[in-house]
């Protein structure tokens, strides 16, 4: 069925699937080649892999929350090319939680224990965004894909020089984080309020904190 003919409580009902889906952490659900597939694994200290852990579980419950936001836009998306858009960026950041998952499992740790929070708050975010417009919509995912590129930025910073396949990853993300971006912006994205902006660095810092150890 085409996603254009579903209705408000079919759009809500796909919305959940996805969150349940994308909680549920399976053990392989990236479609894509894993960037590191060809890269040997460093030999990390012990600190170093707590390090690199925490690291990729905070890039982890972002790839969450983004799941969670694509799909609260596209839940009330008025145009359909708009709402294809978003589905189309949402499947291609699940391989972005997949690869993420994959290197968690290589380095002994888990993902955040409240992916469900990540989610369903990013899943409400979009959802009320999008209820004013799809350009206020598309505007949440420019600013969201602009400051997730920076974060991602600043973790090649912070990673283990010499882990290479962590960094592969999020080299990667990165690249894709500013492809949707740009897309968002081509479609008609409206620029949010300095307040709003703000606003969304300080939600991002406390999960990016809180992730890193939870």
């Amino acid at each position: 069925m085409n996603s254009r003919n579903l209705g408000p409580l079919d759009r809500l009902l796909s919305g959940i699937d996805a969150g349940l889906r994308t909680i549920a952490a399976a053990d392989t659900r990236h479609t894509r080649p894993n960037p590191a597939a060809d890269i040997s694994d460093a030999d990390l200290s012990a600190g170093e892999r707590t390090h690199a852990a925490g690291l990729m579980r905070v890039n982890h419950a972002g790839e969450v929350a983004a799941q969670g936001l694509y799909q609260g836009h596209a839940s009330v998306a008025r145009n359909a090319t708009t709402e294809k858009q978003m589905r189309e960026a949402a499947a291609e950041e699940l391989d972005h939680l997949g690869w993420c998952e994959q290197r968690l499992e290589e380095l002994g740790q888990a993902p955040s224990k409240l992916r469900p929070l990540w989610y369903g708050g990013a899943f409400a975010i979009g959802a009320l965004s999008g209820v004013l417009g799809d350009r206020w919509s598309l505007g949440f995912i420019e600013e969201t894909e602009r400051q997730v590129s920076e974060h991602l930025n600043g973790h090649l910073q912070k990673l283990p020089r010499h882990d290479s396949r962590s960094r592969a990853i999020v080299r990667k993300m990165c690249e894709e984080e500013e492809i949707h971006g740009a897309n968002a912006r081509l479609a008609g994205a409206a620029t949010l309020p300095a307040p709003i902006r703000g606003l969304m660095r300080l939600t991002a810092k406390v999960m990016t904190r809180t992730a890193y150890w939870v």
